[in-house]
C-alpha cells in the first residue's frame, strides 16, 4: 500500500470555511486501522441555527465517496438516516437550517466501491443513493447514531460495523492510490500525461481503473485538485496577479482559468477573493 504519511484527500474544498464555521461545529475524526486503507476519516457536523436563519454550505467536489447517517434537518433528496453521496461534478450545494447532526465515512478516491465490490461509475453525479452495498444489520446499526452520543462512541461504532467488509486489498486500487498520492504530492504535475510517466501506467488503463474505482476521469480528478490548490490560496489571502496563480497550477492563461473557476465556485475568483 501507499504510505499513508501521504494523504490521498486534502482538507480543500468548503467555500467560505469562516462562514460556515459561524454557523456549523465541524470535526474530523480517524478511523481504525482495519479501516485506513479504503477510509480517509470521519467527519461529524452540528447546527442549531435560530428561527428563520438559513446557511446556503457550499463545497467543490472531491473524486471520494461518502457514507452519511443524517438526523435532523436533512437535505434534499435524503429520506432515510442512513445514505451515499456519490462523486459529484459540480459544486454541492446544502442548505442548513433549524438544528441536524450528520456523521459522515469520507471513502479514499476508489475506496468506496474497493470496500463494497461496486462500480463507482454509477454513483457519479447521485446525491443521495440508498446504501445497497451494506448488509441490513449494518445499517440499522449506523441509522442509531446519533446527537445523543458523543464524537468517539460514534467512531467507535462505525469502526466495528464497516470492520466485516474489510478485505484483501487489491493490486489495481493500490495503483489507484498511488496515483492519487502522487497527483496531490507534486503540485508541478497539471498534465495527466505527466501523471502516466511519473507512475508508469498507460493512458487507456489509467481511464480503466478510475472509471471502475473513482468513478471520474484522471483528468477531472487532476484539474479538481488544482482547483482547488487555487482556492486555497485565495481563502488564505492571495493577492498577486491572478495570471500568475492560473500559470503554477497548470492553465494556460488567466481568462481559461477565471472560466473553470466561475463555472465551478459560481463567481469569478477575483469577486470571490474581495
Amino acid at each position: 500500500m501507499p504510505d499513508r504519511k501521504n494523504a490521498t484527500a486534502t482538507q480543500a474544498g468548503v467555500l467560505r470555511p469562516e462562514q460556515l464555521a459561524q454557523h456549523v461545529d465541524l470535526q474530523r475524526l480517524p478511523c481504525s486501522q482495519s479501516l485506513d486503507p479504503w477510509v480517509e476519516n470521519y467527519w461529524l457536523l452540528r447546527w442549531d441555527l435560530p428561527s428563520g436563519t438559513v446557511h446556503r454550505s457550499s463545497t467543490l467536489p472531491h473524486p471520494a465517496c461518502t457514507l452519511s447517517v443524517e438526523h435532523g434537518w436533512t437535505r434534499e433528496g435524503v429520506i432515510d438516516p442512513v445514505v451515499v453521496t456519490g462523486v459529484l461534478t459540480r459544486r454541492f450545494d446544502v442548505v442548513l437550517a433549524e438544528s441536524g447532526w450528520v456523521f459522515g465515512v469520507k471513502f479514499r478516491p476508489g475506496g468506496y466501491a474497493a470496500l463494497t465490490g461496486t462500480v463507482a461509475r454509477t454513483l457519479r453525479d447521485v446525491p443521495a443513493a440508498q446504501p445497497a452495498a451494506f448488509r441490513a444489520e449494518t445499517v440499522e446499526a449506523l441509522a442509531e447514531l446519533g446527537d445523543h452520543l458523543d464524537a468517539d462512541h460514534c467512531r467507535t461504532v462505525v469502526d466495528s460495523v464497516l470492520a466485516p467488509y474489510a478485505r484483501d486489498v487489491d493490486a489495481d486500487y493500490e495503483i489507484v492510490l498511488d496515483v492519487i498520492s502522487t497527483m496531490l504530492r507534486d503540485r508541478t504535475l497539471i498534465r495527466v500525461a505527466q501523471v502516466e510517466e511519473r507512475c508508469g501506467i498507460g493512458t487507456r488503463r489509467l481511464q480503466r481503473l478510475f472509471e471502475h474505482y473513482v468513478g471520474a476521469t484522471p483528468k477531472w480528478v487532476l484539474a479538481r485538485y488544482r482547483i482547488h490548490d487555487a482556492l486555497s490560496e485565495l481563502d488564505a489571502g492571495y493577492s498577486g496577479p491572478l495570471a500568475d496563480l492560473a500559470a503554477r497550477y497548470g492553465w494556460f492563461d488567466q481568462a481559461h482559468f477565471t472560466r473553470e473557476f466561475t463555472e465551478l465556485v459560481g463567481t469569478p475568483p477575483g469577486s470571490y477573493s474581495r
